[in-house]
């Protein structure tokens, strides 16, 4: 097995390369997408199609032989920025029309600042593999190239996604490089971990919000809208410690109990508002971001996603990394970064 050093340092948390050989995992790579297999896990991340994150059912926890049981997990959506009145013209011309006061979006209004939505019409990527000694990770990258009126296209989207040998999860960060700014603030819209396909409650037992605690899967038996219940708002609530969106995978067909496959977000502060609401599925939106910026900055998120056999698991975890926002990585090694 593989010996990680860990160094806290100038507000970046480093893990050198240590023991591990790179014969312990396996890339695969064609046309259509890139899948990667360790010990612990394996993932796929689409080039074509619907892309962004890790392709839907594709995580699977080699411990349980359980996957996740949604559309994705980290999938990727449009900028947006929060408003006091509904706005004008809210649309991204040709590309997508922000509507609210419905099941999907809720009461609050808000703006779409560029699009398109990537998860759905980007339709291709490009990404990168990047291999360590014991970790193999995945970059990707795209310019929004359509924009509101009043505001430019061409912010870039990265997306990190590290792979560690040894551990049944992967770390991921989603970033903008922004060429619009906002008093306001703008977000980023993403699925953290990702939605809940179920037919009243088959593939799932329940839920847990590290800031609302345990919730039984017989609550999103019923539709309701994101602002109904469980929703989380950064200028209404309370910041919790940690901030963590999980659930209680089950069998389908034999009801036997799995494990939890959970999303950490590493700094609770970047979170502007999430939801976790009942639509046909359980829709896991998570907004980061939500604050004054100016042309030519940045905002970014730092997650871990995967599978835990216990809450106190999923704590002791985000302990260990808690307090990042960013995330780097070259051949030598990968570094969360505040």
């Amino acid at each position: 097995m593989c010996r990680v050093a860990i160094c806290l340092t100038a507000g970046c948390l480093l893990f050198g390369c240590g023991q591990a050989d790179a014969a312990d995992y396996r890339v695969d790579e064609t046309d259509d997408e890139i899948r990667i297999t360790t010990p612990q896990l394996e993932a796929a991340v689409r080039k074509r199609g619907y892309v962004s994150g890790v392709k839907a059912q594709s995580l699977l926890d080699k411990k349980s032989g359980f996957r996740d049981a949604g559309f994705g997990l980290d999938i990727v959506d449009w900028i947006m920025e929060p408003v006091s009145e509904p706005p004008a013209g809210n649309v991204v011309p040709g590309v997508y029309e922000y509507t609210f006061n419905n099941l999907y979006h809720g009461r609050r209004p808000k703006k779409a600042v560029e699009g398109p939505q990537i998860c759905t019409q980007a339709k291709q990527l490009q990404p990168v593999v990047i291999r360590g000694d014991d970790f193999v990770a995945v970059k990707q990258q795209y310019r929004y190239h359509a924009a509101a009126a009043g505001k430019r296209a061409g912010s870039l989207w990265t997306q990190v996604l590290v792979f560690p040998l040894g551990k049944r999860y992967f770390m991921s960060m989603d970033r903008i490089d922004t060429v619009n700014g906002s008093d306001l603030g703008l977000f980023l819209r993403i699925d953290m971990p990702g939605h809940i396909r179920h037919n009243r409650g088959d593939t799932f037992s329940e839920i847990y919000l590290s800031y609302r605690g345990r919730i039984p899967a017989r609550k999103f038996f019923e539709s309701f809208p994101p602002d109904a219940r469980f929703n989380y708002r950064r200028d209404r609530d309370p910041q919790p410690e940690r901030f963590i969106r999980a659930y209680r995978l089950r069998n389908a067909a034999s009801g036997k109990q799995g494990p939890w496959l959970a999303g950490m977000t590493l700094d609770p502060a970047v979170v502007h508002e999430a939801w976790c609401h009942q639509r046909g599925y359980v829709c896991m939106i998570e907004e980061f971001g939500g604050r004054p910026i100016r042309p030519g900055e940045s905002f970014s998120a730092a997650f871990v996603v995967g599978f835990f056999d216990s809450i106190d698991e999923m704590h002791q975890v985000y302990d260990q990394y808690k307090g990042h926002a960013g995330l780097e990585v070259a051949a030598d090694g990968w570094k969360l970064v505040r």
